[in-house]
């Protein structure tokens, strides 16, 4: 079945404070979108389709899809309001079903490997996502912040991306959420779990995959590409 990416690249980075998007920052000399995408480009993965933000097609085609050479971005569309809906307008652009990565952006530390894990998975399971189980105690606190519980810990998992499922599911999840318009949902996961009910299987990941979000995740950035030979 046909594998499509699709990279999520609206968001403004408030929390990074810079004057430019944080996925057209540079990380040593290349956009932090650069990355994401060069592991995408160079994987079995068929094509790719960029979701961005509003006023922002031609600068990425120009600057990052055409000047980095990068021939399996099919589409750039427009993202929304919202995350879901910018997803959803993503998901639109597929034209024939099959496979759907839906990654962040500012998450360059993707592998091949995990790729490819989950792809394994995803045949098998049709909704499938990356993560790795917490290292911290997590507590469940009120609004005054007062301890409510204590979970398990083995039985936590931070998620990550990609989340991939086969497009008849997920689809069929965001039209409903479309319709519903819910401000609570923070992942395609939760769209599926909420929507569907559909099983998900968590496929283990990297502490590595980070999602640059802070000025502090920038450094953190750098200190694991000098490790992976990447500067």
């Amino acid at each position: 079945m046909k594998t499509t990416a699709l990279i999520l690249a609206a968001g403004k980075g408030k929390r990074m404070g810079g004057k430019i998007p944080k996925q057209y920052m540079e990380l040593e000399g290349y956009p932090i979108i650069y990355y994401t995408i060069e592991v995408f480009q160079k994987s079995f993965i068929d094509e790719i389709i960029m979701v961005v933000g509003e006023g922002e097609k031609r600068y990425c085609e120009k600057e990052i899809v055409k000047k980095y050479g990068f021939n399996k971005v099919k589409k750039i569309v427009e993202g929304g309001k919202e995350r879901y809906h910018s997803v959803y307008n993503g998901l639109k652009a597929i034209e024939k079903g099959g496979y759907v990565y839906i990654h962040d952006g500012a998450r360059p530390f993707i592998t091949e490997e995990i790729l490819w894990n989950i792809q394994k998975e995803v045949e098998k399971n049709k909704a499938c996502i990356v993560g790795v189980p917490v290292k911290d105690t997590i507590k469940l606190v009120s609004r005054e912040n007062i301890v409510i519980d204590t979970p398990e810990r083995k039985k936590l998992w931070q998620i990550q991306t990609p989340q991939v499922f086969e497009y008849s599911i997920i689809m069929e999840a965001y039209k409903k959420i479309i319709k519903e318009e819910d401000s609570t949902i923070t992942d395609d996961a939760m769209v599926v779990e909420k929507m569907l009910g559909y099983p998900i299987k968590v496929v283990e990941g990297s502490y590595g995959n980070i999602k640059i979000t802070t000025p502090d995740d920038i450094f953190v950035a750098k200190e694991l590409m000098k490790s992976q030979g990447r500067e």
